[in-house]
């Protein structure tokens, strides 16, 4: 899945071959003018900066006004910034909204029900979650490949034949979460967990200086491109169905017109996973800025 993107010379020219076949039909321009300005949330990682962008920009091309609130911090500290009134919307994974602010006590079968388990839970509280990404950025664990030799591991479950413990890297909130340390304990029975938290995009720099030796990733991230890392089946599922989804304030989405849910959902529909490991490629990697990332994504797809 991964191989294409070591293949293209840039990031940013393979987002010009993602674009669609042909370009989509363009609304006018003036149709959130006089509509009331909103505040677009993101939370704390690349992926999340590119998202905002592309959101934010396709709206502004359609003349709303988007101001966006950056770097917030994890789902539960950004969720917390929705329901207060802080920001009126944001991209959120599909299952975190199941698994972890829904507290749902079963994992959701498939991505269609895992969709379906958030969106009721968002209704339920004032907001709509509009269509979902074709994407789907789960969680994963990541080791070298002489660790997962050494220690034979090809399922998270195997982790269980390491000696003694293994330092397993990840976001603070990791610890806490079923698709974190609960589930790896819960549904592996793994007892030699020694968690280290580490902020996102630290995580592959531990690994390779040997200060963690399992990195939770996003399979989505860049740096696993090329076969440099192993990533661990999740045989259990425990980090289920991640596609992603604006959540919107009902009020705001009533008051900004049916073009602005379509804008969104426009955006949304040609967000592959290969398009967005190249776009988080471009800015991790690269170095290239997220806004210019997202800006080139669009304009190849027709959506500026």
């Amino acid at each position: 899945m991964r191989s294409r993107w070591l293949a293209v010379a840039t990031a940013l020219t393979l987002l010009t071959t993602l674009a669609a076949c042909g370009s989509s039909d363009k609304k006018s321009p003036s149709a959130g003018k006089g509509k009331p300005a909103v505040t677009l949330g993101d939370k704390n990682f690349t992926e999340q900066y590119i998202l905002g962008e592309l959101y934010a920009q396709a709206l502004r091309a359609k003349g709303y006004t988007v101001k966006i609130k950056r770097n917030i911090g994890s789902s539960e500290i950004t969720d917390k910034a929705l329901t207060s009134g802080q920001i009126d919307l944001y991209p959120e994974y599909t299952g975190v909204i199941a698994t972890e602010l829904a507290k749902l006590g079963d994992q959701p079968a498939s991505a269609q029900d895992t969709y379906d388990k958030a969106k009721a839970f968002e209704e339920k509280r004032g907001f709509a979650l509009l269509d979902k990404t074709p994407f789907y950025d789960a969680d994963g664990l990541a080791v070298k490949p002489a660790y997962a030799t050494k220690y034979k591991l090809s399922d998270i479950g195997d982790l269980k034949n390491v000696p003694g413990t293994f330092k397993f890297g990840g976001p603070p909130e990791n610890k806490t979460r079923y698709q974190g340390v609960v589930g790896m304990q819960k549904a592996y029975g793994l007892k030699n967990i020694e968690f280290k938290p580490l902020s996102i995009g630290l995580q592959y720099k531990a690994l390779d200086t040997g200060k963690i030796d399992v990195a939770a990733v996003f399979t989505t991230d860049a740096q696993l491109a090329g076969g440099k890392l192993t990533v661990l089946k999740d045989s259990m599922g425990i980090f289920g169905y991640q596609n992603v989804a604006p959540v919107v304030n009902k009020k705001v989405l009533a008051a900004a017109g049916p073009e602005f849910e379509a804008t969104l959902n426009a955006v949304s529909a040609k967000l592959t996973n290969e398009a967005m490991q190249s776009m988080n490629g471009a800015v991790d990697l690269d170095k290239k800025d997220a806004a210019a990332v997202a800006k080139a994504f669009l304009d190849a797809n027709g959506l500026l």
